[in-house]
């Protein structure tokens, strides 16, 4: 899509249009086409595409309105087009093997394309037309050759039409919108990439922008493009941009500096990390009678409910002093004076407590244990603010040891402890060593998850 490391073999196309336009002379206008018209839509042409490269050999026409230009170097060897100048419901891109394309296809330009003898393709949820490109084994859409541009590709009689950006919202994008031209308000870059350049010189580069809600979308930058060096702008405002997609990744890349207006004053900071003592471990269980219904159960004691943002549940797995396994509670949030269930076997758990769990994660996650290993749960700043065991002691015959059976923490304990307090908590496993019960429990006459008891 952006600039490669080397160049087509044609700079500049002569056209059988017979002139271009350019900044520097008053050219006569271009030779155009009449009387070719579109026989097919966008949405026909896509549905030709059955899985594999299709050589389309139907005298089938679309035609569009260009929006893209690598007049700024910041797109190369591409068309983007749209069906329509405004409210636009597809677009389409097609690979052509020219520079300076703007010459000959400014934005706003209405072009009509015969689609015989074009190839069409699929790649990473993205339809594309052009020529073909054989590389690694395989073949996919590559770049028109230059001579057979103007066999394909033709300009309307019609004056260049000014292209209404679509408005959308970061968090609504519409697939349809991909390869159109589309504007997103209140927008700006994030604070981590303040006082970057837009691209890292002769490379394609990402950058991050994010709404006043922190939705973020990717901004694509050519490390060719005139304006690659420029300092990111600080602001808040506008961009426009066309809309590209990479499977469920999306991006906007700008045609010039001009798509963008970012002199509004940055959103106000919003704080969603936070920090609590009224969150702690309420009961971690291991049946006896059966793995699969093993669970972790966190408790809110505040009458609160609590985002549980960036907050995480380390497992250090017996005697281990390194993390061996976590679980990020990021999503969810636990409502006040309730708990927050956490299974490695959803559907096992349903099936023996009768209920989907909160959380369903993976095995050897901490949720996992087998009554031997040790927990912390920590908050997004970094601080451990409840523990279950000894950090570096392996829990066999120890007092946190809930191996076949469970850790009940003591229902007048209303605030977590960063410290491992053996008299906080009633444990069940099979061996009843260092003050434990030695009676294994079982699934699920012996368990109560999702109530503190």
């Amino acid at each position: 899509m952006f600039r490669n490391f080397y160049l087509p073999l044609l700079a500049i196309l002569v056209f059988c249009y017979s002139c271009v336009k350019s900044n520097d002379f008053d050219a006569p206008a271009l030779n155009c086409v009449e009387g070719l018209e579109a026989n097919v839509t966008f949405e026909q042409v896509k549905a030709l595409y059955l899985g594999e490269l299709l050589q389309i050999q139907e005298d089938l026409v679309i035609e569009g309105y260009v929006v893209s230009s690598d007049s700024a170097g910041n797109f190369f060897s591409v068309l983007h087009f749209q069906d329509r100048p405004t409210n636009p419901s597809e677009g389409f891109q097609i690979e052509i093997d020219l520079r300076q394309s703007y010459l000959l296809f400014e934005p706003g330009s209405k072009i009509v394309i015969k689609l015989k003898g074009l190839y069409l393709g699929k790649s990473k949820d993205v339809f594309k037309l052009g020529g073909t490109f054989a590389g690694f084994g395989s073949v996919s859409v590559g770049r028109l050759p230059a001579l057979q541009i103007p066999e394909h590709i033709f300009l309307a009689c019609e004056d260049v039409t000014d292209i209404t950006s679509t408005p959308i919202e970061i968090a609504n994008i519409n697939p349809s919108l991909v390869n159109t031209l589309v504007s997103f308000e209140n927008i700006q870059v994030i604070d981590d990439e303040l006082g970057e350049s837009f691209a890292i010189a002769l490379e394609e580069t990402e950058r991050t922008l994010v709404d006043c809600s922190e939705n973020e979308l990717m901004l694509l930058n050519s490390g060719f493009s005139d304006f690659q060096d420029v300092i990111l702008p600080e602001g808040n405002g506008s961009i426009t941009g066309v809309l590209l997609r990479e499977n469920d990744d999306y991006f906007i890349a700008i045609r010039d500096l001009n798509d963008i207006d970012f002199l509004l004053e940055r959103c106000e900071e919003i704080i969603t990390e936070f920090t609590s003592t009224s969150i702690f471990f309420s009961e971690l269980a291991d049946p006896n009678n059966n793995a699969g219904a093993r669970f972790i159960e966190l408790y809110n004691a505040s009458s609160q409910a609590f985002d549980l943002n960036k907050w995480t549940i380390r497992r250090y797995t017996n005697a281990n002093s390194e993390i061996s396994s976590t679980i990020d509670l990021s999503g969810f949030i636990i409502e006040g004076e309730s708990t927050l269930v956490i299974s490695p076997n959803s559907e096992e758990f349903e099936l023996i407590y009768g209920f989907v769990p909160d959380l369903t994660v993976g095995t050897n996650s901490p949720a996992d244990s087998n009554g031997d290993d040790n927990l912390e749960l920590v908050d997004p700043f970094g601080t451990v603010i409840d523990v279950f065991g000894i950090i570096g002691e392996d829990g066999s015959n120890t007092n946190h040891e809930f191996e076949d059976g469970k850790a009940v923490r003591i229902s007048n304990i209303n605030q977590a402890n960063s410290n491992y307090t053996f008299s906080e908590w009633i444990i069940f496993n099979d061996s009843g060593n260092s003050g434990t019960v030695n009676l294994p429990q079982n699934a699920p006459e012996d368990f109560t998850p999702g109530i503190r008891d």
